[in-house]
């Protein structure tokens, strides 16, 4: 731990001393156990393998100037765990479980909070899948919830920059009325394919449309979509996009700027009006998006053409991370300082 340069983290996984554990046997969860190794001990025909039980969050911890931790938001964490877990059948994990594992997971890890000004910040990784096996097509009868923590740099080296995209028609994330809503592995392993491909192409990510008419805006890579239209904040409305927390807060704190709000469909023919186009998620928080190009029309739309992200994505960024990090008055009340 004393070897980590903090200024030079990549946003990868780094081996931190605990991990906390629980587990769902005979209709009810176990006290929480700590353990310190990176592996499970899992039935060959665990629902999760064969079945796709899964579901995780994502979650950051940041070491403010104060020296104090700072969770954010971790109860919409929770609680979009329990709504994935109800998607797939899972027994869902209570908010105060939830909580507990994640407020003794970051305790017992505290030295590898990164220090405030490095940029970097401690990852946190909630767990859920089917454990108990079963060889028909059937839920699990028993479940392990597991919470283990990284520390990360961040997602962008030198500051934010745009990144260009990809149009992707021939590849569907998530169908209508399946698993989209729903922070479950099955979405990520279904967007590989695009993925690759559009970063063998030398883009960073992909534009998914939705998996019927093809015409409307669904979720950008692993990340929501945004744009901003004059003085108006605009976001895809779909029953296949996964709800982000980022965007949750970046439409308040829009709002909180006099910004109108708009959550709708979005048609992929309304990318030129578009003053200012990201991707918003946990990882970068904002993703400011250069250019996006269709290659089923070769027709290209930019938006960043001096380099530079565009202001009002950015003032939105700086409100966002100056909360996280404690620079900022929480009004939102967003926040929870570990004791």
């Amino acid at each position: 731990m004393e070897n980590i340069n903090w200024k030079d983290l990549s946003f990868g996984y780094i081996k931190t001393d605990y991990n906390v554990r629980a587990y769902y046997k005979n209709g009810k969860w176990s006290e929480p156990e700590v353990s310190n190794s990176e592996y499970f001990n899992i039935h060959i025909a665990a629902t999760a393998l064969h079945y796709g039980q899964e579901a995780f969050e994502g979650m950051k911890a940041y070491r403010g100037k104060d020296n104090k931790i700072r969770l954010f938001r971790w109860k919409e964490n929770a609680k979009r765990m329990i709504n994935s877990a109800r998607g797939i059948i899972m027994a869902e994990v209570p908010e105060e479980l939830f909580g507990e594992m994640v407020f003794r997971a970051v305790k017992m890890n505290e030295k590898y909070v990164p220090p405030y000004g490095s940029g970097a910040a401690l990852y946190i990784r909630p767990l859920l899948f089917g454990s108990g096996p079963e060889v028909g097509v059937k839920p699990s009868a028993e479940y392990t919830f597991m919470v283990f923590v990284t520390p990360v740099g961040p997602y962008f080296k030198g500051g934010v920059k745009p990144v260009n995209m990809m149009i992707c028609r021939d590849v569907d994330r998530a169908a209508p009325m399946g698993t989209g809503v729903f922070k479950v592995g099955g979405n990520y392993a279904a967007s590989l394919r695009a993925i690759v491909k559009a970063r063998d192409a030398n883009y960073a990510n992909v534009i998914f449309l939705d998996a019927k008419e093809k015409e409307y805006i669904d979720e950008c890579g692993p990340a929501n979509f945004f744009a901003i239209k004059g003085n108006t904040y605009v976001t895809p409305k779909s029953d296949s996009i996964l709800p982000s927390i980022t965007n949750k807060c970046l439409i308040e704190l829009a709002e909180s700027l006099g910004m109108k709000v708009e959550r709708r469909k979005v048609h992929v023919d309304e990318l030129p009006e578009f003053d200012e186009a990201g991707a918003c998620g946990t990882a970068a928080v904002i993703s400011p998006i250069g250019k996006i190009y269709d290659p089923d029309t070769d027709k290209l739309v930019e938006y960043c053409k001096n380099g530079k992200p565009g202001k009002v994505q950015m003032k939105l960024y700086e409100m966002l991370t100056g909360i996280q990090k404690g620079d900022l008055p929480d009004t939102f009340n967003w926040i929870t300082i570990l004791d």
